[in-house]
C-alpha cells in the first residue's frame, strides 16, 4: 500500500485502499453522462499477435463508462488492417481503426506536408497525434485517455484509475499522469526512468539551481510512463515530439500551458509489465540507446528555451554530474532490491549509466550542431487554422477504410 505523502509541485493520487473497481466504475459511468471519455490505443500491428493485447481487449469489453476507443494502427499492410477490424470488433463500445499506413491517411498525410504541418517521422508519437486529431474531428468526447497495448499485467482497474482525475467533474485537472511501480519477475525494470531521467534532472539541479522546470519533471514518480489522460482541450492545443521524447515533450507542453495545480500524477497499478527495450549498445538508432539520446535532447531544448544557456563545456560537466549521481542511485536500488527480495544486475545497471553518460554527450552535440531543430509536432489548432477542412477530411478517410475493407 501506497503512502499519502505529497512532495514537488503538483498533487499525487496515491492507491490508499484498494477502492473496489466496481465503485469506481459506477462512478465514471455518471460521470459520463455529461463528460463523455475517449480512450486512445497506439498499436503495432505486431501487438495483435503478441501476449497483452488480447487481453486488454477482453478486460476493455467489461468497461461500461467509455464513449469510444480510438485504436492507432501502424506498421499494417491491407490485409492485416482488415484482420485488426475483426480483432476489434470484441469492443462493444463505439470503436474505429486508423490505419495509419493506408492511401486515404497517407494522402491526408501528403497534404500536411504541402504546408509543412506533417509528422516529420514514423512512430509513436505520429500515431498518437492522428488520434488525438481523431478524437477532436468527432467531436463528442471531453475526457481522453491514453495507454501502451503491451501491458501484460493489465486489468481494467488502470484505465478507471487513469480517467477519474479528469473525468470528475469535482475536480480542477487539466492533465493526469499515470505512474506505478516498475517491478516484475523478481526484479526492478524502468532502466531509462531510474538510470537516466532521475539522476540527469539531480545532476541538472546541481549545475543551474533549482529551476522550476526540473523541480517540475523531478515531482513525476514515472515520467516516462506511456499512461495519461486530459481534457479534450488539451489535445487542442499542444505540441508532442514524434521520437522517444514523446512522454517528456507532452509534461513540458502542458507544463508551458497549464498552471501546476491542474495537473496530477496517479497510481494505476500495483503490478505492471510490458515489453521490455534491448539497451542496444553501439546502436544509436534503436533500443534504449536512441531513446535516451532523444529524452537528453528533449529535456536540453526545454531548458534553452527558458534561457538556459549550453556549450560543449556545459555538456562534458552535465555528463560528469550525471555520471556520479547515477552511481550513487545504482547503490540506493541495489539496498530497495535486496530488502524487498529482488534481484539485481550490478554489472548491467552501470553498464546502462555508462551508455546513457555517453549518449548525454551525443545529444548535447546533436542540440550543438542544430539547436534550431524542432521536432515537436503542430497543435491540431494550428493545423486546422491552415486547413480548416482537415477534422472532416480526417474523418471522411477513417470512415471510407472503414466502410470498404469490414465487409471485404
Amino acid at each position: 500500500m501506497a503512502d499519502f505523502h505529497q512532495n514537488g509541485i503538483i498533487t499525487t493520487l496515491h492507491n490508499l485502499g484498494n477502492r473496489p473497481i466496481e465503485d469506481l466504475e459506477a462512478e465514471l459511468v455518471q460521470f459520463s453522462k455529461s463528460r463523455p471519455m475517449s480512450l486512445i490505443l497506439p498499436s503495432l500491428y505486431s501487438e495483435l499477435e503478441g501476449p497483452a493485447l488480447g487481453n486488454i481487449i477482453a478486460e476493455l469489453s467489461k468497461v461500461p463508462y467509455l464513449s469510444d476507443v480510438v485504436i492507432g494502427l501502424d506498421r499494417a499492410d491491407q490485409s492485416q488492417y482488415q484482420h485488426a477490424l475483426g480483432f476489434f470488433d470484441q469492443l462493444p463500445q463505439q470503436h474505429r481503426v486508423l490505419w495509419n499506413d493506408g492511401p486515404r491517411l497517407r494522402a491526408i498525410d501528403a497534404e500536411l506536408e504541402k504546408h509543412k504541418l506533417a509528422p516529420l517521422e514514423p512512430g509513436k508519437g505520429r500515431n498518437v497525434w492522428y488520434c488525438l486529431g481523431y478524437v477532436q474531428a468527432k467531436g463528442e468526447s471531453r475526457a481522453i485517455g491514453l495507454h501502451d497495448c503491451d501491458i501484460v499485467t493489465y486489468d481494467r482497474s488502470l484505465v478507471a484509475r487513469l480517467m477519474y482525475p479528469v473525468a470528475n467533474p469535482a475536480f480542477n485537472y487539466e492533465f493526469c499522469k499515470g505512474y506505478y511501480a516498475r517491478t516484475a519477475e523478481g526484479k526492478m525494470n524502468g532502466r531509462v526512468s531510474r538510470l537516466l531521467v532521475t539522476p540527469l534532472l539531480q545532476a541538472l539541479k546541481k549545475m543551474y539551481g533549482p529551476l522550476d522546470f526540473l523541480e517540475y519533471l523531478d515531482s513525476y514518480k514515472y515520467p516516462l510512463a506511456g499512461e495519461f489522460s486530459m481534457q479534450v482541450g488539451v489535445a487542442e492545443d499542444i505540441r508532442i515530439p514524434s521520437d522517444w521524447g514523446l512522454e517528456i515533450g507532452v509534461l513540458a507542453e502542458v507544463y508551458r500551458n497549464y498552471s501546476t495545480r491542474r495537473l496530477c500524477q496517479v497510481d494505476i497499478a500495483d503490478s505492471y509489465d510490458h515489453k521490455h527495450q534491448e539497451l542496444s549498445a553501439g546502436d544509436d538508432e534503436g533500443g534504449l540507446s536512441k531513446m535516451s539520446i532523444d529524452i537528453t535532447k528533449a529535456v536540453i531544448r526545454k531548458l534553452a528555451t527558458q534561457g538556459v544557456v549550453f556549450n560543449r563545456s556545459s555538456f562534458r560537466s552535465m555528463k560528469a554530474a550525471y555520471f556520479r549521481t547515477a552511481l550513487d542511485l545504482v547503490d540506493m536500488y541495489h539496498d530497495e532490491a535486496t530488502i524487498n527480495g529482488l534481484k539485481y544486475d550490478v554489472h548491467a545497471e552501470e553498464s546502462a549509466v555508462e551508455l546513457f553518460a555517453s549518449n548525454i554527450m551525443k545529444a548535447g552535440e546533436s542540440f550543438y550542431a542544430n539547436p534550431s531543430k524542432t521536432p515537436f509536432m503542430p497543435s491540431w489548432n494550428r493545423v486546422r487554422s491552415a486547413m480548416p477542412d482537415i477534422m472532416e477530411q480526417l474523418l471522411e478517410a477513417v470512415e471510407a477504410d472503414t466502410a470498404e475493407f469490414s465487409a471485404s
